[in-house]
């Protein structure tokens, strides 16, 4: 799902930047078009974009995944978002995990996360506090729409 965040240039100008991340800086009409050629196996293959960290941006056209592909993991934040266009997701999905670290080892990751990628350490705390806990909250109420709960 990460290959579906909008480039920076566009949050820039969105003036979403600080918020990147949040559901609404993603292109997720896109995401659930890639999931509905996926699902309907009608394609030789579907070309899914990337994201990359070291450049802070989607990279259209980067993994190729083949009709015979047996089965496709997909990762996101939003897969149970009741909103749409998420909400389309999840009769595409066979099954779906929630994944529920407890608390402070979900905040620890998330600020190790954003260190490793440049911001120091106050940088990384107030990120993990500030927009990453409000999308947290957000995702938390998704949590029963889940096949399992790991």
């Amino acid at each position: 799902m990460d290959g579906f965040h909008l480039a920076q240039r566009e949050l820039e100008r969105l003036g979403r930047t600080e918020r990147k991340g949040a559901p609404d800086t993603f292109d997720s009409a896109g995401f659930v078009a890639l999931m509905r050629r996926l699902a309907a196996a009608a394609e030789s293959v579907v070309y899914a974009p990337e994201f990359r960290r070291e450049i802070e941006e989607p990279i259209a056209g980067a993994i190729p995944v083949a009709r015979e592909v047996p089965l496709v993991v997909v990762e996101g934040n939003y897969l149970l978002l009741d909103e749409l266009p998420w909400r389309e997701l999840a009769p595409l999905l066979a099954e779906t995990w929630y994944l529920d670290p407890d608390e402070s080892t979900r905040i620890s990751r998330l600020v190790a996360r954003h260190m490793a990628f440049g911001r120091d350490e106050a940088q990384a705390i107030g990120r993990a506090l500030g927009s990453d806990q409000r999308n947290a909250e957000l995702i938390l109420a998704t949590r029963t729409k889940a096949t399992v709960i790991v």
